[in-house]
């Protein structure tokens, strides 16, 4: 139906999430109705963000230097972790000014059917920061969906020998995130409630 290339273009942004076959399609006809020096600065930036930024060696957030801002500051509490999905969720929790401690970001959540195991996601990582940074509390805010669940559930087990010996605390935000959504929409109010009143695991 359309040329190779164009068709290539349509192919390449319909593997975005939430972008089907129509949407690549008309944001593809968009992009062909813009001038040269309207278009390109979005395949430079494309370029640039792939080069540029990275994870941060320490939470797994994004950046571009070898540790993000969050872990740079030391006016943060350093005792907390504050145990996230993708790096997104970290923006939205940032958002209610109720949280003033570190973050661990998972990159994704723990799903057997879609081929996603332990090894896949940052967990080890995290059990070596609460082990070496002296962490006195983990704060799982994982989605409130059935992969969070059992991501949750996993982070209790591989931590609960620090939680038994008194070392630690894990918690869960509180009643407020709805199941089945993402933290990535909810409103600042609901989210800074439910991490205001959070609970023991």
């Amino acid at each position: 139906m359309f040329s190779p290339t164009v068709q290539k273009l349509v192919d390449e942004l319909s593997k975005l999430p939430g972008i089907g076959p129509k949407t690549a399609q008309r944001l593809t006809f968009h992009l062909l109705k813009l001038s040269p020096e309207d278009a390109l600065p979005l395949a430079h930036a494309l370029i640039e963000v792939k080069e540029v930024v990275r994870f941060c060696d320490r939470c797994f957030n994004l950046t571009e230097q070898d540790l993000c801002d969050i872990c740079r500051d030391l006016g943060r509490d350093q005792a907390s972790i504050c145990v996230v999905e993708e790096p997104g969720d970290i923006i939205s929790i940032e958002r209610t000014h109720e949280y003033r401690g570190l973050y661990h970001v998972l990159g994704g959540a723990l799903s057997p059917l879609d081929g996603v195991g332990p090894e896949k996601l940052h967990l080890a990582e995290l059990a070596d920061r609460v082990r070496d940074e002296e962490t006195r509390e983990v704060i799982v805010a994982t989605n409130p969906t059935m992969a969070g669940e059992a991501t949750a559930l996993y982070i209790v087990e591989e931590l609960r020998h620090f939680v038994n010996a008194g070392t630690l605390r894990i918690t869960r935000p509180a009643a407020g995130l709805p199941m089945g959504g993402d933290l990535e929409y909810a409103d600042e109010v609901t989210l800074g409630r439910a991490l205001a009143g959070r609970r023991e695991l």
